[in-house]
């Protein structure tokens, strides 16, 4: 089934060749491409397939009040997680394009606000999936065992792990600035990195990745690999982290233009030193 309009891009998952993709939309489709790159490996151009329509559990097109879709990870045997905005949720499909089973979705879920739900989707060497809400007002830890919700803006965002058929919460994500998550991703080099932004309204967005060494119940060691200046780049809300042929590991960045005339679809791509 093809989907509406071509844009809206919240996620993009690069094949380890650097060459084939899948980019989600927040309007429940999904498409499928190929980058072509030059010499250099710095990609000179893009085809795609059509937008496809993800459907919920019965089979059937995903409700409009339900189809914010924000985040991607694919597993090495093609299974995809893709995670939502509103209500806040992860879905499991054998393949993209297929029926997917619904993970579960502890009450704590429930609290996070319609378009402030699942941003970051990110998948472990081991199979444990990781989601992050953009939601500014965060769980404490004490109050995840009640379903309360702390309003405290200023509190870290929790980081949730699917694993062993359920969800807990591993861990917190350390706030920095005014910087909100929006995308992660599994590096080659086994940390977690995260794709975050700012808004400035008229002046543009601001864009941040860091990563992190993941340990059983905390992160550290953080890095900071790229902080673009307000207005450099458009609306990056999707990242995909893999290695290239000469060994670097690349950052690919996809930008939501939110199907304004105003905004732009963008692939961004930065390649880390060292």
């Amino acid at each position: 089934m093809v989907g509406g309009g071509f844009g809206g891009f919240s996620a993009i998952e690069v094949a380890p060749d650097g060459l084939a993709f899948t980019a989600v939309s927040d309007n429940g489709a999904f498409v499928r491409g190929r980058f072509r790159r030059d010499a250099d490996g710095r990609v000179a151009g893009i085809t795609t397939g059509p937008m496809i329509l993800l459907t919920d559990p019965r089979p059937v097109r995903l409700a409009k009040a339900r189809n914010d879709s924000e985040g991607l990870a694919i597993a090495p045997d093609g299974t995809a997680y893709v995670s939502f905005e509103g209500p806040a949720r992860v879905l499991r499909y054998s393949a993209l394009g297929a029926a997917p089973e619904s993970l579960p979705n502890p009450r704590e879920f429930l609290a996070y606000p319609h378009n402030a739900g699942f941003e970051a989707l990110a998948i472990d060497s081991n199979g444990a999936v990781y989601s992050i809400p953009e939601e500014l007002r965060v769980f404490r830890r004490p109050r995840l065992l009640t379903g309360q919700a702390s309003n405290a803006g200023g509190d870290d965002f929790p980081v949730w792990r699917f694993a062993g058929g359920k969800w807990s919460l591993a861990f917190t994500l350390p706030r920095q600035g005014g910087f909100l998550p929006v995308a992660a991703d599994f590096g080659p080099d086994g940390r977690l990195y995260v794709l975050e932004r700012t808004f400035h309204g008229i002046a543009g967005f601001g864009s941040r990745v860091r990563s992190f060494a993941v340990g059983h119940s905390a992160l550290d060691q953080p890095r900071t690999h790229l902080r673009s200046a307000v207005g450099m780049h458009d609306n990056l809300e999707g990242l995909s982290v893999w290695r290239d042929a000469a060994g670097m590991i690349r950052l690919t960045m996809i930008s939501d233009n939110n199907f304004l005339p105003i905004q732009r679809t963008e692939i961004v791509e930065y390649r880390l030193g060292g």
